[in-house]
């Protein structure tokens, strides 16, 4: 038996109205969220045209498709997600005469964007975890819906039919859980790296405290609740309610100090030309389906959205970077930069808001505009809230003296290292000497 998609009833006219424009074809991402029982589709985007002049020019052909036009897409709508929101498929609207190669093009298309999603992530998905990716196809003529999906954990998934299912008010009642993580992390720059590959140093480090976050403690609502346990066990859930309605949950994140006992731990010395420090308070969200959710899912969705959240506005910033310096950047001073602000809109009809970040200098004029090109959606500049307060990235050179400075430290190290080992020596004589003379009084008696 295959899987079941409930669909946002806007969607279908959302995709109604694309079909009778389509010239010969349009393409576009599913966004949702995945359960083990079902799948959900709250937003379906059509990708933006590249450029106005070749899109009406498209070669007739669905196997000429922009495929990495379309993932470049998918990766910057990733990141506007809250945590439990994915692209969970991709559709293609296309005339009779084009239909034939549909599926054909859609099964390549769903591979190239989970591979391109994956390669930016800093966090493993769970053995039991859904894998199939939708691949909705259209025709623009009949209006014929054909949903299949795809195992993108197999390279060799064949299609597998799948139920596409409308329903209003989908997402109207959604729970929301939401944290503040306050972050202070220090990632050295090692003095191998040559060229101070910023970003390469910056994804090592943020993989490093990733997990911590994955071996965090989360309280909800000051408690801590069994993984199996019913998020809403002991509150009332609303139903049947047309009205958009967030039930909000306050979570906690306690980040262990130390590992376990059971746990083996190594120190190692490294000879560091700087620094990068990652200071502030991020805040993060998480939206979850109301059909019965399990404490596991949610505090999962929260756990990615505070690792994507970090790992994207370091992205933003360097790539930001690059625009304005250059990717060859000689010179390697202490430099302060704003990490980008985090915002969120609301989605009409839901109670699920999409994300973005914005830089200081930034007008709300701006980020409109990437909601429409991104997210065909049109945000009111009311409608923009700003989440949070500034965070920053220090980046530190060491001082001109660095190898006599290193030297210093390597011999004091070496010094106390051979005193250390020495130590249990002296200790042994020691003993041995007062055994001897205890002994020698002993029998002197």
């Amino acid at each position: 038996m295959g899987r079941t998609y409930f669909v946002e009833e806007g969607i279908g006219q959302y995709l109604s109205e694309l079909s009778t424009a389509v010239k010969p074809y349009v393409t576009g991402l599913l966004i949702g969220q995945c359960s083990p029982q079902r799948d959900y589709v709250i937003r379906a985007v059509r990708t933006p045209p590249k450029d106005q002049h070749k899109e009406q020019n498209i070669p007739p052909k669905l196997a000429s498709l922009d495929e990495e036009w379309i993932t470049t897409h998918a990766s910057q709508v990733s990141r506007m997600l809250p945590g439990g929101l994915l692209v969970l498929g991709v559709f293609v609207i296309a005339s009779p005469e084009l239909a034939k190669d549909g599926q054909n093009a859609l099964r390549k298309l769903i591979f190239s964007v989970e591979k391109s999603l994956t390669k930016r992530r800093l966090w493993k998905p769970a053995e039991e975890e859904v894998s199939d990716r939708a691949a909705l196809q259209i025709c623009s003529a009949t209006k014929k819906v054909v949903c299949r999906t795809y195992d993108v954990q197999d390279p060799k998934s064949s299609a597998k039919p799948a139920d596409w299912k409308y329903q209003s008010a989908l997402s109207a009642s959604w729970l929301a859980l939401g944290c503040t993580v306050n972050v202070n992390i220090h990632i050295p720059l090692l003095a191998t790296s040559r060229n101070h590959d910023l970003e390469k140093n910056t994804k090592n480090g943020l993989n490093r405290w990733s997990k911590q976050i994955e071996d965090s403690v989360f309280l909800i609502n000051g408690q801590v609740k069994n993984d199996d346990t019913e998020l809403l066990e002991g509150q009332k859930k609303s139903r049947g309610n047309s009205q958009s309605c967030t039930q909000f949950s306050d979570v906690k994140v306690l980040t262990q100090l130390c590992q376990g006992s059971s746990h083996r731990s190594t120190a190692t010395v490294q000879v560091c030309s700087g620094s990068i420090n990652l200071r502030g308070a991020v805040k993060c969200r998480a939206y979850i389906h109301n059909n019965k959710p399990r404490v596991k899912e949610a505090i999962q969705a929260l756990k990615r959205d505070i690792i994507n959240t970090l790992s994207d506005r370091c992205e933003i910033l360097f790539e930001d970077l690059i625009l304005n310096e250059g990717p060859q950047k000689k010179s390697f001073e202490r430099e302060y930069h704003v990490l980008p602000q985090r915002l969120f809109v609301p989605v009409p009809g839901s109670s699920v808001m999409l994300s973005d970040y914005k830089f200081g200098d930034e007008a709300a004029g701006e980020i409109q505009e990437r909601f429409v090109e991104l997210l065909d959606q049109a945000v009111q500049a009311e409608d923009i809230h700003i989440a949070e307060g500034i965070s920053t990235v220090d980046i530190c050179p060491v001082p001109d003296n660095l190898e006599d400075t290193q030297q210093t430290q390597l011999t004091k190290a070496t010094l106390l290292m051979k005193l250390q080992q020495n130590m249990g020596v002296v200790v042994a004589a020691a003993v041995a000497i007062l055994a001897s003379i205890f002994s020698f009084n002993y029998f002197s008696d």
